[in-house]
């Protein structure tokens, strides 16, 4: 009698318990970053503050874009949310930074045509992504890795201009000519509010991408400057900015670009659900 009461009491118990199914959904968002410019500071042309940078024009070919200067008119003329500088070695990444931009869904194009008065900081919080691989050669003296902060474009002070800068560095008064800012798209003589050399055309006073350092006679990468032909400094790579609408990481030290690279996010869910047994 005893055990019939417990078997009885243990179905009363179980027709009351409800049991819980838990499932998991794992989903993937898949992104894209856009090669929108590749610099190579010794191809033989100058991308320097006054060349290309708000032209709206289409630069080098698709099969040379990871060894010479190119620009993507289509990409530079589109709308994103974060941008991405990579430093690579026949198209193999050996450092990256990723930022976000303050204001979102504006193209390349509007960013840099707004150069009155220009010196703008455009990105926030620092870079969101850096990685640099431990074989990088000259780091120490990379105007994009060898500096911390923010990006700034157009940053202009009396006749001088710097498509890119990073706040790390140093930044030259706007009412100071001491030739001091180093960067990315660079012009020593020209009217940086418009964009154009003093002495039209001109590149006597330019550069692509520069070196840091303090007492340098010769401040520039490679051979695409106007400083002199027996002039050519050392060249740390190539250097190409990518964009992006919502992807905020960029593949790693050793990945071998492309002009789309697809990055892929992992979200896990947990779906439960109750039934009565």
């Amino acid at each position: 009698m005893a055990f019939r009461t417990l078997v009885v009491v243990i179905c009363i118990w179980l027709s009351k318990v409800k049991s819980r199914t838990i499932e998991k959904i794992e989903q993937i968002e898949k992104k894209t970053w856009h090669l929108a410019m590749n610099l190579n500071p010794s191809d033989g042309h100058i991308m320097d503050y006054t060349t290309g940078w708000v032209e709206d024009l289409f630069i080098g070919t698709y099969s040379e874009a990871f060894s010479k200067d190119y620009l993507n008119r289509f990409i530079w003329r589109h709308p994103v949310n974060y941008i991405a500088l990579v430093r690579h070695q026949g198209g193999e990444v050996d450092a990256v930074k990723v930022f976000r931009f303050k204001e979102g869904g504006r193209s390349l194009l509007s960013r840099f045509q707004d150069m009155d008065p220009g010196r703008e900081i455009v990105t926030e919080g620092g870079p969101v992504q850096e990685e640099i691989s431990k074989n990088a050669k000259n780091v120490d003296k990379d105007p994009v890795f060898s500096v911390g902060g923010d990006l700034a474009f157009n940053w202009a002070y009396t006749n001088n201009g710097h498509r890119i800068v990073l706040t790390g560095g140093y930044l030259s008064p706007a009412d100071v000519n001491d030739d001091g800012t180093r960067g990315i798209g660079n012009h020593y003589y020209c009217i940086p509010h418009t964009g154009v050399a003093v002495s039209p055309g001109s590149k006597s006073s330019a550069h692509e991408i520069s070196i840091m350092g303090k007492g340098l006679t010769d401040w520039w990468q490679g051979s695409d400057h106007g400083h002199g032909s027996a002039r050519d400094g050392e060249v740390f790579g190539n250097y190409a900015i990518y964009v992006s609408k919502d992807a905020t990481t960029f593949p790693g030290l050793g990945y071998h670009l492309r002009l789309e690279v697809e990055v892929s996010n992992s979200l896990n869910f947990l779906l439960r659900e109750n039934e009565d047994l």
